[in-house]
């Protein structure tokens, strides 16, 4: 270990360890100085938002049973159940914690993943609809839209939101 000579305070010269031995290593290898990458601390977040509700209320067969999916949580479903479990229309069992919130963080941490979820479905629904002939009147309708021009404007907003990056600048 290399000492390195810092002045402290009062003037004096010190003798001190060389800095990076002297912090811990870090072992995700990521730089305090360094802004963490957005997406990769979104999709940490999502993460352990899943774990967090599937663990806290979702733990057991019974617990599980409230899901579309008991074998699965995805983030619709732990949204969901979160906010079934707030508004009372799903109740907790006897050993489940209650909705803190840090639940109700994490399901709002995953509200984007559900809507891009949606709107991928959606989408690709609207293509297959457009692909088997239908009109969009008729789709307007199956929307529960007022116009053609309405139900139009919605599929070329969902597909400029769902389209993969590399395709929006090729086309």
């Amino acid at each position: 270990m290399t000492p390195v000579c810092v002045r402290t305070h009062a003037g004096a010269m010190q003798s001190t360890p060389e800095p990076s031995a002297a912090l811990p290593s870090d072992p995700a290898g990521s730089d305090p100085f360094t802004p963490p990458d957005p997406d990769e601390a979104r999709a940490h977040r999502e993460m352990a938002a899943l774990f967090r509700i599937a663990e806290r209320h979702a733990g057991t067969d019974a617990l599980r049973g409230r899901q579309v999916h008991p074998a699965l949580i995805g983030p619709h479903e732990a949204v969901r159940l979160v906010a079934f479990l707030l508004s009372g229309a799903a109740l907790t069992e006897e050993d489940e914690p209650e909705v803190d919130r840090a639940d109700i963080t994490a399901a709002l941490s995953l509200v984007p993943r559900a809507r891009g979820e949606m709107d991928e479905l959606e989408a690709g629904l609207l293509r297959m609809a457009r692909g088997r002939g239908m009109t969009w009147p008729e789709i307007a309708f199956g929307l529960g839209l007022g116009t053609p021009q309405a139900a139009r404007q919605r599929y070329e907003r969902l597909m400029s939101r769902t389209a993969e990056p590399s395709a929006q600048g090729g086309e």
